[in-house]
């Protein structure tokens, strides 16, 4: 059985998540909702459902494979220029 999380956890983690894309203007922009009810969100005026939680999962993870790809590149650059 998976552990509960109190709503004040839950709200923290996705705060947290929020600042792992940069904050709450990229996250916005990566998710295409508004600031403001991204704001909402982490103050607690608003409850998180399931819905948003996917989606900020999903964009975590392509956010994941946007940043091995680019550090692919960086380490095929450092490897060229060590030959």
């Amino acid at each position: 059985m998976a552990a509960s999380i109190s709503e004040d956890e839950q709200r923290e983690h996705f705060a947290y998540c929020v600042q792992l894309f940069g904050g709450v203007t990229a996250f916005s922009r990566r998710l295409g909702i508004d600031e403001r009810a991204i704001r909402r969100f982490i103050n607690g005026e608003r409850p998180i459902g399931a819905g948003l939680l996917d989606d900020t999962a999903k964009a975590l993870r392509l956010l994941v494979a946007e940043a091995t790809a680019a550090e692919e590149q960086i380490a095929a650059m450092l490897n060229i220029r060590a030959l």
